[in-house]
């Protein structure tokens, strides 16, 4: 996987997190620079970790389905955009923004939006493994994306409300799809 690819894919698999950097934006409108570093460094910190783990989990089964790699590459990265995907119509046509209970963002509730964003990436790790993918360099350029464009969300979502939430969820799921395509061509006419 070239670095375009890689960079591309990092993009995509960071629009939920993204989403909802931009929900706590619209949410927690008062809540310090430190604390959205701090959001933007656990987004970033779980979306690299979990397609670590998942990298690891999938080279035990690579040898097992290497005949139809391409194809369970394929089936994950389009399962994950298409329920981007339907997740962001879903809540577009619900037309609300979900407020949160608490005046500002703890810890904990941080961490638990983090990796509840982050499942997704295990996922990913399993198909990055299938590729034969330097790990270490896809999750530091996934962890760094997810952090970049996690804490630049915020402001927007601060700034533009919920104007573009399910725009950005549509447009990670449509890369996702795109990837799995180009990689499943890719094998298919080598």
């Amino acid at each position: 996987m070239n670095f375009t690819t890689l960079l591309v894919t990092a993009v995509g698999l960071s629009m939920d997190a993204s989403a909802v950097s931009i929900s706590n934006g619209i949410a927690y409108r008062r809540t310090f620079l430190t604390k959205v570093i701090l959001m933007a460094f656990y987004f970033g910190l779980f979306q690299a970790v979990m397609p670590f783990i998942g990298y690891y989990a999938g080279n035990i089964f690579s040898d097992m389905i290497k005949a139809v790699d391409h194809w369970v590459v394929l089936i994950i990265l389009s399962i994950l955009g298409i329920k981007m995907i339907m997740e962001a119509v879903k809540s577009k046509n619900s037309n609300e923004i979900k407020i949160q209970k608490c005046s500002f963002l703890t810890n904990k509730f941080l961490l638990i939006q983090a990796l509840a964003t982050s499942i997704d990436a295990f996922a990913l790790g399993i198909s990055l493994a299938l590729i034969k993918v330097d790990i270490l360099r896809a999750v530091i350029v996934i962890g760094i994306t997810t952090f970049i464009l996690c804490f630049f969300s915020f402001f927007v979502g601060r700034k533009f409300g919920s104007l573009f939430k399910s725009k950005a969820e549509i447009f990670g799921g449509l890369i996702l799809i795109i990837i799995g395509l180009k990689i499943f061509m890719e094998h298919i006419l080598s």
